[in-house]
């Protein structure tokens, strides 16, 4: 069994990742300064340990891999809640992934998994985005995240840097999936952007982390996402079938000057260097998603876009 480091360990992805790989008797040790993440969902286990604090902080990130002694790094901490909140997107995406790396040379670490937005890509120029596409970020989150990556792969350390799609699965909090969801269980209105966005189901995701975290693979960069674009709209109108709400109509905004018009990832390259490919179908993501909500809820909803 392997000890593996979270960062951002209370998050969306990060606490999936926690609760699989205790299952299958790894030590796992967190760390999160809960902006983001829960710390209820965090249990108290013999294999399980939680550091509360910022990787932006040198002292206390140093000290904590210092004593777990992880042979892997999964770096998913992120600074994304407030979109004009430039200087918390700094100290976390950038200084914080700096303090990882200096850390990390001194620690013999095996192996660093970076999560890394497909926003790195900016406005694309081509879809599906290959994995060579410029990258040209706009947004505080984007630029940050794509400094950060930069100064991951200026190191000396082993890096897989996967740029997501966007991935569903349990404690889902930002996006149109869990909006579209609270807002017609509560009678509100909705409104869809004008976008078109891929999404990927959990696990399909826990497949592809098995790969690049324990099997010897090239260090680089991939796009991890099933190729397939779909529109907002589309998963208002499955939102709207999943809770037999009928002739409900949205309006179609515009897209806004911090968004982008359509976002499809082209992995390709990573389904031949990696011998990986997603297997469930958009409908049966979607509703996987939709099931875990009415199962467990829907609390506060983050959004990397400003407000409208």
């Amino acid at each position: 069994m392997s000890r593996i480091f979270i960062t951002g360990g209370a998050g969306c992805l990060g606490s999936n990742l926690f609760e699989k790989y205790i299952l299958e008797g790894h030590e796992i040790c967190l760390i999160d300064n809960f902006i983001t993440g829960k710390k209820e969902v965090v249990p108290k286990l013999d294999n399980l340990k939680l550091i509360e604090g910022s990787i932006s902080d040198f002292d206390l990130l140093k000290s904590s891999i210092e004593n777990f002694k992880p042979e892997y790094i999964i770096h998913s901490a992120a600074s994304y809640k407030d979109p004009k909140n430039f200087a918390e997107d700094v100290r976390t995406n950038i200084k914080g992934t700096i303090n990882l790396i200096e850390i990390s040379l001194l620690n013999n670490i095996k192996k660093i998994i970076n999560f890394q937005t497909s926003l790195c890509y900016g406005k694309p120029k081509e879809l599906p985005i290959p994995i060579n596409h410029s990258v040209d970020p706009f947004t505080s989150y984007g630029i940050t995240k794509t400094a950060g990556e930069n100064f991951l792969f200026l190191s000396e350390l082993p890096v897989i840097s996967l740029r997501l799609a966007n991935i569903c699965g349990p404690r889902l909090a930002i996006g149109p999936i869990p909006t579209f969801y609270k807002r017609l269980k509560n009678n509100q209105k909705c409104f869809c952007s004008d976008t078109v966005r891929d999404f990927l189901d959990i696990k399909d995701f826990f497949d592809l982390m098995d790969i690049v975290l324990f099997q010897d693979v090239p260090i680089g960069k991939y796009n991890i996402s099933s190729g397939n674009g779909h529109s907002i709209k589309e998963i208002f109108k499955i939102v709207c079938e999943y809770l037999n709400l009928k002739n409900m109509d949205v309006p179609i905004m515009p897209v806004g000057e911090d968004d982008v018009k359509e976002v499809v990832l082209d992995p390709s390259e990573t389904e031949k260097k990696l011998g990986w490919k997603s297997k469930i179908s958009f409908n049966d993501t979607i509703k996987n998603q939709l099931s875990w909500y009415d199962n467990y809820g829907i609390s506060e909803i983050f959004s990397h876009l400003k407000s409208k």
